[in-house]
C-alpha cells in the first residue's frame, strides 16, 4: 500500500492487519481521486471509517488543506498515526478515535469532501449519511464505498445521489449538493 501521487508520492503506508480488514484497492483509490481531482486543492477532507488512513493521506498528498481521519478502533488509530508521521502530514491531519456518529454530532468544522468506507452490508451508511450531509459545505461531495449488493438512499439532506461507479464487487456512490447538479 502506497501513496499514489502528490507530495508524498511513493511513500509506503503501513497496512491494517486482521480478518475484518478490507483496504481500499489502488484501483478504486485511483478512480475515486480521478473523480474528485479538481475539487481537492485547499479543501477540508473527512475520511470516516479511516482504517489505515490511506484515503485521507492521499487527499493531503494531493493538496487538501486539512484531513480528519476518524476510526473507533485503537488498532486503526495506531496505524493511522504511524502513516501520518511517515508521510509528514502531522500538521494537516487530525486523527480522531471516536465512533462515526459521535464524531459527526460533535464536529465543529464543516467538510468539503467526505469519504465513507464502513464495514459492508451492515446498513451503517444509512445511519451516518444524514449526519455527514448536515456537516457538508454547499459545494461539497460525499463518496460512499460499499458492497455491490448494498442499496444506498437516493438523497440525504441536501445531497443527492449523482452517480455510482462499479469496481467488481465494490461500488462507490457520489453525492452532490442538489444546487450543484
Amino acid at each position: 500500500m502506497r501513496v499514489i501521487t502528490g507530495i508524498a508520492r511513493g511513500r509506503k503506508l503501513q497496512p491494517l492487519e486482521g480478518k475484518d480488514v478490507r483496504p481500499t484497492t489502488d484501483k478504486v483509490k485511483e478512480s475515486v481521486f480521478s473523480i474528485i481531482q479538481f475539487q481537492i486543492q485547499g479543501r477540508v477532507f473527512l475520511d470516516l471509517f479511516s482504517g489505515s488512513g490511506q484515503i485521507g493521506i492521499e487527499a493531503l498528498s494531493r493538496g487538501a488543506k486539512k484531513a480528519y481521519l476518524v476510526d473507533q478502533s485503537i488498532k486503526s488509530i495506531r496505524v493511522i498515526e504511524q502513516n501520518v508521521k511517515t508521510t509528514g502530514f502531522e500538521e494537516s491531519a487530525t486523527v480522531v478515535r471516536q465512533d462515526a456518529q459521535s464524531f459527526l454530532l460533535s464536529a465543529r468544522e464543516n467538510f468539503d469532501i467526505a469519504y465513507l468506507d464502513p464495514p459492508f452490508d451492515k446498513g451503517i451508511i444509512d445511519e451516518v449519511l444524514p449526519l455527514v450531509s448536515a456537516k457538508m459545505n454547499k459545494g461539497g461531495v460525499i463518496l460512499c464505498e460499499c458492497g455491490d449488493s448494498e442499496t444506498l438512499p437516493e438523497e440525504s439532506g441536501d445531497f443527492v445521489l449523482d452517480r455510482t461507479y462499479r469496481y467488481g464487487k465494490i461500488k462507490v456512490s457520489l453525492y452532490r449538493h442538489r444546487e450543484m447538479l
